[in-house]
């Protein structure tokens, strides 16, 4: 398995995977702040100056601390909340992802299969041994 999984990390196959997560992490990173930061600002604006980030539906209220000097009396409450509003950025720069993703694997794949069929096939094994001796017969 050891032997298995050597030549497995040598061919570059192993190499090759690692270089794609990388560079897909860092692609989504740039997509999801085109997203936040490009795509959603215009998008809020023409829906009445609305910030998606912001967007979300509070469960319990969240309270600040109260003190008495330097005692604590009652200590902070966070607020609990469904952000539904990064849910939608989040969304959106995931389906941006994907269309991205699925063009360029789909170019790869016609790429590659031009590329084969470019390559003309060459002759059976027989019929270039056929050509051999009948070149040698004509001599």
């Amino acid at each position: 398995m050891l032997k298995e999984f050597k030549e497995f990390a040598f061919k570059g196959n192993l190499v090759d995977m690692a270089v794609g997560f990388i560079l897909g992490g860092a692609f989504a990173t740039v997509v999801k702040t085109f997203v936040a930061k490009v795509v959603m600002p215009p998008l809020g604006l023409l829906l009445g100056d609305v910030d998606f980030a912001d967007m979300k539906y509070v469960l319990k209220a969240g309270a600040p601390e109260v003190k008495e000097g330097d005692k604590v009396v009652t200590p902070a409450v966070e607020e609990v909340v469904i952000a539904y509003g990064e849910f939608l950025n989040d969304f959106i720069a995931f389906v941006m992802l994907a269309l991205v993703v699925f063009i360029v694997v789909k170019k790869f794949i016609a790429a590659f299969e031009k590329k084969e069929a470019a390559a003309p096939a060459a002759p059976p094994k027989q019929e270039v041994l056929l050509e051999e001796i009948r070149d040698a017969l004509k001599k």
